[in-house]
């Protein structure tokens, strides 16, 4: 169970952040967001996803059970940078608007 849910949300916030890469091109800041947070989060997901799809890890996930805390931390990393990174847009953009 936790590696489908953990498969599924890692490939579901890694398109978030594909998703927001490409927003945050369409909008003029002040930061560079992609450079700053949106590229290492990405290379961060895209390489937890590789690892999971390896021949070294596709057998090992009865043994990695034990390591849901791991797992789980992982997606809240992600996660809060992902709403984090959505807020910002938010804002940029109401400024933008303006």
């Amino acid at each position: 169970m936790v590696d489908r849910v953990y498969k599924r949300d890692l490939h579901a916030l890694r398109k978030i952040l594909e998703r927001l890469r490409l927003d945050f091109s369409k909008v003029n800041s002040s930061t560079n967001w992609t450079k700053l947070r949106i590229e290492p989060l990405l290379k961060h997901a895209r390489s937890l996803e590789q690892r999971m799809r390896s021949d070294e890890f596709s057998r090992e996930f009865s043994r990695l059970r034990k390591g849901v805390v791991q797992f789980h931390s992982d997606l809240v990393y992600l996660r809060t940078n992902v709403k984090a990174l959505e807020e910002i847009l938010r804002s940029e953009t109401k400024v933008r608007v303006r």
